[in-house]
């Protein structure tokens, strides 16, 4: 594994970069103006053009539908803006960045399956039925676009749009979406490459991209929105950052209001002082300790199930999943450092590589979900979460390092069709043979029956059916 130098976020790093160079390049004395942007929530139609009457020269340059909320940008200072008559709030736009590691490029060794996280999480032991039956399921994915053309992602037919240029074109020159997306709902039937979670599930990618390759709140909640619009059942959130807005946590209960499940990245920056992270800590509060919430905040796990160095640890984390030196499938556009690409035995096309970060982890819990859906499809997108917990391998306790645990998607299927499932032996078992053994031993005291009626941290499920989930 090649050592990590300096751990810089690439978008922050560029528009830094940016911002400088400008700065050398313009004239002493300039006097272009500074254009100002802000994120405004209104009451009324009429209360927001009397406001913006008040700014000669602020226009609207975006809108985010059903959540009374526009972007203006300002020639000059737009102090005193948010105390307007009709504004409801105002504030900057706040900045996201992708949840990825990848300096942590790994190496391949003997014995060690390449995409060992199907295993660790028990995925390959989910019934033929269900997978087919996840097609009912849309899984919305909102990133960095995706390369359609891959052969695990082009045997989906994936559904694709642009929420910030407005077309169907979601073109992935970063590469992130395209990892991610292969993890959430690549193909499971094209017998090529690599096996997503989601089974059929099907795909829609929203790519949220704005100026200068990065993300914002805006951009975030409009992807959300056309997300929920456009009948995903679940959505993937693999970006983040320090502090939250209105207009995120609008989006985000509109989405619950919907009954669809969002699924975020808790952060990988455990070792740069482990700062909450949003929107993860809106879906799972700070505090709650796995308790509720209207989604699942993810956290990573190497391949031995040990907490991964980077992911950030906290009230905040519901479950987690494999997310260091995951196997993924790899944009024919992305940057070859970045994303190192790794010949895949038996494989006749498409790029694929290793990477890691909470990114990697919460598209394998967003497969998860729609498989745990797909088995029964009554269920509400709190009760979908709610079973993921309580199947994980924590078994019902709570850690801030690990949440619940780690998914154990055989088992969550099982439950959710109200059936038992063969005890926890499989996951990891290439990793030491006596390891496995010493699983079984344990496992050999412990009846099915008993895992499968545990307590539940959210309620018990009953045979048949589940009852009391919050």
């Amino acid at each position: 594994m090649r050592n990590a130098v300096l751990h810089l976020p690439r978008f922050p790093t560029l528009l830094a970069a940016a911002v400088a160079l400008a700065a050398f390049l313009a004239p002493t004395g300039s006097t272009t103006p500074i254009k100002a942007h802000v994120v405004a929530g209104f009451r009324s139609q009429a209360g927001l053009a009397a406001a913006l009457a008040r700014y000669p020269g602020a226009q609207i340059v975006r809108r985010v539908p059903h959540m009374r909320t526009v972007e203006i940008e300002f020639p000059g200072d737009p102090r005193g803006f948010s105390s307007q008559p009709g504004i409801a709030f105002a504030s900057r736009p706040l900045w996201r960045r992708s949840k990825v590691e990848p300096a942590l490029v790994p190496i391949f060794r003997p014995g060690l399956p390449y995409e060992w996280q199907y295993v660790a999480t028990r995925m390959n032991e989910v019934p033929e039925p269900i997978l087919r039956a996840a097609s009912a399921i849309k899984i919305a994915v909102i990133d960095t676009g995706a390369d359609v053309t891959h052969p695990d992602l082009a045997a989906k037919r994936p559904e694709t749009w642009d929420i910030v240029h407005r077309r169907g074109n979601v073109a992935d020159k970063d590469g992130h979406g395209t990892f991610v997306s292969s993890l959430a709902a690549g193909s499971v039937t094209n017998n090529e490459g690599l096996a997503g979670f989601g089974g059929d599930a099907g795909l829609l990618m929203v790519k949220a991209v704005g100026k200068g390759d990065s993300f914002s709140d805006v951009d975030e909640a409009a992807a959300i929105v056309y997300a929920v619009d456009h009948g995903a059942k679940i959505v993937n959130l693999s970006l983040g950052g320090v502090g939250t807005s209105k207009l995120e946590k609008r989006a985000i209960l509109y989405a619950a209001s919907h009954n669809v499940l969002l699924v975020a990245a808790a952060g990988n920056e455990y070792e740069e002082g482990n700062p909450i992270e949003y929107p993860a800590a809106i879906l799972q509060p700070v505090g709650s300790k796995g308790q509720g919430g209207v989604g699942l905040s993810v956290g990573a796990t190497t391949m031995s199930g040990k907490r991964a160095s980077f992911s950030s640890t906290g009230s905040q984390i519901s479950l987690v999943a494999p997310g260091e030196n995951v196997f993924g499938a790899v944009g024919a556009g992305s940057n070859r450092e970045w994303w190192p690409r790794s010949a895949l035995p038996g494989s006749a096309a498409g790029l694929y590589g290793w990477s890691s970060g909470t990114s990697f982890s919460s598209p394998e819990v967003a497969g998860a979900a729609a498989l745990v859906w797909a088995a029964n499809p009554a269920l509400s997108a709190q009760q979908v979460a709610g079973i993921l917990k309580a199947t994980a391998s924590g078994r019902g306790q709570w850690t801030p390092t690990r949440g619940y645990g780690l998914i154990d998607v055989a088992d969550a299927v099982a439950v959710a069709a109200g059936q038992q499932s063969a005890p926890r032996i499989q996951a990891g078992a290439w990793r030491s043979v006596q390891r496995l053994q010493a699983r079984l031993a344990v496992h050999l005291k412990t009846s099915a029956r008993s895992r499968s009626t545990a307590i539940c941290p959210e309620a018990c499920g009953r045979s048949g059916g589940l009852a009391g989930m919050r």
